[in-house]
């Protein structure tokens, strides 16, 4: 839907690449027919940027966890079923990845029924899965903590473990040589001298609660606000008429742009806060997005990897005792980069899931 699933399977297919295998990503809304995929991403970016809360009663209908009776998405997914099976078949591949709720929807469904001959291994790239990631049918489920892999395999009684987030190798660059980390400074150190530099990430539509408000938080006591904002133009242009403050459109160099910050405020603990946890750099989460972005953030700050303001009181004190030099905040770094070297890589468990599979159909 947004530009996270996007990234993590884009830096899937470099690394199979890098290693000489043959990879390809696939939108799952493109398989499906009619124009169906392109309508429901219309409303869910509708929904989350106009209309909060019809997203916040669809979540509870669909794909919140617990117990109890609810709507699937299956139905919805097996119309690509045709067209995942027909390019299975064409390119010859052992192993299907989703690394996005339908798509697991999708393979699951194919798997259970027979239809799709090689194994599927889910990438659960949230922090706090929500149940249409779950499906029985798919052979592995990889996750970012033991808890949801523990709740993953309880759930579907599947095999599930664990891996570190997928995060491009830029991120992990030590401080001092991230090419554009530099020129970032000099800029900020223009808009704001001796202002630390917060980053507000608003994902790739450009979709937050009060933005407006938590930038002149920010500016009034002493921090420099940067602004991601996606392709909302409306909100770049309504953000860059206030002093001090420095609205982004898209931008290409997230690596360079987060060695330069101090901290980053998130709302939906996406793909940006996992990068943000390679680069070193401390994430809070503040007035997160509805649904699956609010129970993200928590989960984060519950695992310890970040923190959450509920106001604009304890934002504040959290941005100065993680801007500033000290033992709180290289606690907070540590923790968000164990994420990364205590976990396998994620593309490894797949290739190795995926070799298991064909050993055991020869045997």
């Amino acid at each position: 839907m947004g530009a996270g699933h996007d990234t993590v399977a884009a830096e899937l297919v470099r690394r199979a690449r890098e290693r000489g295998d043959a990879a390809q990503a696939v939108d799952v809304l493109a398989l499906l027919p009619y124009g169906l995929g392109a309508v429901l991403r219309c409303f869910y970016r509708g929904s989350v940027r106009h209309f909060p809360w019809a997203y916040a009663a669809v979540y509870r209908l669909f794909l919140r966890p617990g117990a109890g009776r609810r709507p699937s998405g299956t139905p919805l997914a097996r119309l690509a079923g045709s067209r995942l099976r027909e390019l299975a078949e064409r390119t010859g591949a052992d192993v299907v990845v989703p690394v996005f709720h339908l798509g697991a929807q999708l393979t699951g469904h194919l798997r259970d029924r027979g239809l799709l001959p090689v194994p599927t291994v889910v990438l659960v790239i949230d922090f706090e899965p929500h149940r249409q990631w779950l499906h029985s049918g798919n052979d592995h489920y990889l996750c970012l903590t033991e808890d949801a892999a523990r709740a993953v395999r309880g759930s579907t009684g599947r095999p599930t473990g664990r891996c570190g987030p997928v995060v491009a190798p830029e991120f992990f660059a030590g401080t001092t040589d991230v090419p554009g980390a530099a020129e970032w400074r000099d800029m900020f150190d223009r808009l704001g001298p001796g202002r630390p530099a917060v980053v507000l990430s608003a994902g790739a539509w450009g979709v937050g609660s009060h933005l407006d408000a938590t930038v002149r938080l920010l500016t009034d006591h002493g921090f420099l606000p940067v602004v991601l904002c996606g392709d909302n133009q409306r909100l770049r242009r309504t953000l860059s008429g206030t002093p001090g403050v420095l609205a982004l459109g898209w931008v290409t160099d997230m690596p360079g742009l987060l060695h330069a910050a101090r901290a980053l405020i998130d709302n939906a603990a996406g793909q940006t806060a996992v990068q943000a946890l390679a680069a070193g750099l401390p994430v809070v989460g503040h007035r997160p997005i509805p649904g699956h972005g609010a129970d993200g953030v928590r989960r984060m700050a519950a695992l310890g990897v970040s923190e959450v303001a509920e106001d604009e009181t304890a934002l504040l004190d959290a941005l100065r005792r993680l801007t500033a030099p000290g033992s709180a905040r290289k606690q907070r770094i540590a923790a968000g980069r164990a994420l990364f070297t205590e976990n396998a890589d994620a593309l490894t468990l797949v290739t190795d899931i995926a070799d298991d599979a064909r050993a055991g159909a020869r045997r």
